[in-house]
């Protein structure tokens, strides 16, 4: 077997418990992962402003993926490779988006805009991200700035429905999926958390064999694809749990921190 070298967190659902609180369990479990000499770090359907808040209590050192890995940043948030929706597509997204009645996001690397401040989930993306929404009229000044696109309703089928035809009209030329039942993301396309993995590997000269990944969501499946082992918390649907090698405990039961335990177990029978 291959020793575990780097271990990969989704956030929301995996890192986090529901009411977006990273416990002492996890921020303990990440020291042991970096006593034990294996690189750890954070990937997220979370635009890069979401993501600094965890940066120091897990001491990570390494590039962070924001946007479904579609942008890596440094530890202080810049970027270090960014990639962006093409604008013709964005539009085609917001369009499509504002057929099916959902709320509608878009993040650039440094703001998030919305044309509705009483959305029903500004208020809890408010609180997940820490940061406040910048409410414009219009999208389109802002369309060659899209990293990432949000449609966002409490309605899981439609939301259902919406992502197969968002995935229809995108095609190759965006990657269309939800990162929960309430949110659809549309990210640039020929990135995700797959691709992510493979940049990290490269980045650290290890094979991806050496990688570990956890996540929840369906958006996770690239990712556990591309590592030699991966977890599903127990949060996580049937679906993603046959994706993944392991399953762990739900995020509200500290999975995370028990899957940690079992990589540093892994590594010891290596």
């Amino acid at each position: 077997m291959t020793r575990i070298a780097l271990l990969v967190s989704d956030v929301d659902g995996t890192l986090l418990t529901k009411d977006k609180v990273l416990t002492a369990a996890a921020r303990a479990a990440a020291q042991k992962l970096h006593a034990a000499g294996i690189g750890f770090t954070i990937v997220s359907s979370r635009p890069s402003i979401g993501m600094g808040f965890l940066i120091e209590p897990l001491a990570i050192t390494l590039p962070v993926g924001a946007f479904n890995g579609s942008s890596i940043i440094d530890p202080e948030l810049k970027p270090i490779e960014q990639h962006l929706i093409p604008p013709a597509t964005a539009r085609r997204a917001i369009d499509l988006l504002r057929e099916f009645g959902v709320d509608i996001w878009l993040f650039t690397n440094d703001r998030w805009l919305t044309a509705n401040p009483d959305g029903e989930y500004v208020a809890h993306e408010r609180h997940t991200i820490r940061h406040e929404a910048t409410i414009v009229t219009d999208f389109t000044p802002y369309l060659d700035q899209a990293c990432k696109i949000v449609g966002a309703s409490s309605d899981a089928p439609l939301l259902a429905r919406c992502e197969t035809a968002m995935q229809e009209a995108v095609g190759t030329e965006a990657t269309a999926v939800r990162s929960q039942t309430y949110y659809l993301d549309v990210t640039p396309p020929g990135h995700d958390k797959g691709t992510f993995i493979e940049a990290m590997a490269k980045r650290l000269g290890i094979p991806t064999e050496a990688v570990a990944t956890i996540g929840d969501m369906r958006n996770d499946l690239p990712m556990f694809a591309r590592s030699g082992v991966s977890f599903a918390m127990g949060n996580a649907t049937d679906e993603v749990k046959s994706q993944a090698k392991f399953v762990t405990d739900s995020n509200e039961h500290d999975g995370f921190a028990k899957a940690i335990e079992m990589v540093l177990n892994y590594n010891e029978t290596a």
